[in-house]
């Protein structure tokens, strides 16, 4: 049934979505903007991207980023706090923000007709953010609360933050997306206004476009709204990279937690940095191997089979502005011991490295990916998101529509040799999380699962 289905949605999606032409232009002040469109609904997305997440803050102020994501909704010298909200719900539409480590990003879904309504609103807080002490000093306590929740009280968590923390010497991958406590603890809101001006500029943001408009019409909108806006002088980043490693790196976590947790990584290039251009693209295979639906060797053989796990995971991306690790994780089985699990997980990495990935396997991989992409193209948001992630990146948007192809020419070959040359002990850092009891506190806030990245 799957090629059949997938046909059916190639048929149905292709003309619409795929072969849509994306107009690029750049405004004077650097701004760039990216339309894509899309007739399929009276709709538009509108995201903009600013080239700054995580990894751009030096110590001292980690979660800055995050921290001025969410001062971005308390008000502009026109627009009261919250406001922006309300005024984007009265016109129908929705919008959030995300920030990560290599981005933050602002988007809103609306009627087509209402997309000046956007801009307006985007445009003024580009550059005319008030940052009330008041609303920081509220704000600053909603995000120590998120750390808390989302990382201190969620043992899975709190493995992987350790695991980043020690895994990374030289790249700033080390801390986590919303900051250290101590950090946020000592963050003022004189360290937010720093952080906006340097970064919160035209010139250091994308604006993307997807969905039922005209190109030209956006592009007045575009000049009319962030076209007036003055461009800053943005700070340089220099090239940086990991120092080997020269040997496994083991971190225990204790935390009260119902089960022990694994998760290991191991450092890879990405699009740009690996030493053949293929790279990136096989050990994308070499993750769906191991971990790409039921069918795939972890759930095949480690659930299912042995019943050594209940859940083992692995992944790997291609883009991002450093290179990452390939990352493995698992919960063993109730009664199994975490070395037992640990053990398997590195069996199942053996096999990959000594004997080749059949062709009829690697087919049903590359099928499953470029089905997975074609139903991406079915919403506007993720194909505007798509584009935005990559050219906030500074790669080019055109990637993603080579990226199907590129993932089909994968050989069986190239999944042994990238296993080979980069899962091996050397780039190996591995976090066991050692359960404690549970009191009544953490009972429930003690579930969480994932690697626990901050989005």
């Amino acid at each position: 049934m799957r090629s059949i289905l997938t046909t059916v949605v190639l048929l149905v999606l292709l003309p619409a979505a795929a072969t849509a032409k994306v107009h690029e232009y750049r405004l004077d002040n650097g701004l760039k903007v990216i339309v894509k469109e899309d007739h399929r609904a009276p709709i538009a997305v509108s995201q903009v991207w600013y080239k700054v997440g995580a990894s751009y803050e030096p110590g001292g102020v980690t979660g800055v980023s995050h921290a001025l994501e969410h001062m971005m909704f308390k008000g502009t010298k026109s627009l009261a706090p919250g406001e922006f909200s309300r005024i984007i719900a009265a016109n129908g539409g929705e919008e959030n923000a995300f920030t990560s480590s290599d981005y933050t990003a602002y988007h809103q879904t609306l009627s087509a007709d209402r997309l000046e309504v956007a801009f307006k609103l985007e445009a003024d807080r580009m550059r005319n953010l008030t940052l009330s002490a008041e609303e920081f000093a509220k704000e600053i306590e909603v995000v120590k609360e998120e750390r808390r929740l989302r990382t201190e009280d969620r043992p899975t968590a709190l493995t992987y933050e350790q695991l980043s923390a020690v895994a990374y010497r030289n790249l700033p991958y080390a801390n986590p997306v919303i900051g250290w406590m101590s950090d946020l603890e000592n963050m003022t809101v004189d360290d937010l206004a720093h952080w906006y001006r340097l970064w919160y500029a035209p010139n250091n943001a994308v604006l993307v476009v997807v969905g039922d408009v005209q190109p030209e019409q956006v592009l007045e909108l575009a000049k009319r709204y962030f076209g007036p806006l003055a461009p800053e002088k943005i700070p340089l980043q220099k090239a940086r990279s990991e120092p080997p490693q020269r040997g496994v790196t083991r971190v225990t976590v204790r935390a009260p937690a119902r089960e022990p947790y694994l998760v290991f990584g191991f450092k890879t290039p990405i699009v740009g940095t690996s030493d053949e251009p293929w790279e990136p693209y096989a050990l994308e295979m070499l993750a769906s191997v191991l971990d790409g639906g039921s069918s795939a060797r972890f759930s095949r053989n480690l659930i299912r089979g042995k019943e050594i796990a209940v859940s083992a995971g692995a992944g790997y991306s291609a883009f991002a502005r450093l290179p990452g690790m390939f990352l493995v994780d698992g919960t063993p089985a109730p009664g199994k011991d975490i070395t037992v699990l640990e053990a398997a997980l590195f069996d199942e990495i053996a096999k990959v490295k000594s004997e080749l990935v059949g062709e009829g396997e690697l087919e049903r991989i590359a099928t499953q990916v470029v089905a997975e992409k074609i139903y991406e193209l079915d919403s506007v948001f993720a194909q505007a998101a798509q584009i935005g992630r990559l050219e906030a990146l500074d790669m080019d948007w055109k990637l993603a529509d080579e990226y199907v192809e590129r993932i089909k020419q994968v050989t069986p070959e190239q999944v042994r040799a990238v296993a080979s040359k980069y899962l091996v002990s050397d780039n190996l850092t591995l976090a066991v999380l050692e359960p404690l009891p549970l009191d009544n506190s953490s009972a429930n806030s003690a579930k969480g699962g994932g690697y626990g990245h901050h989005q």
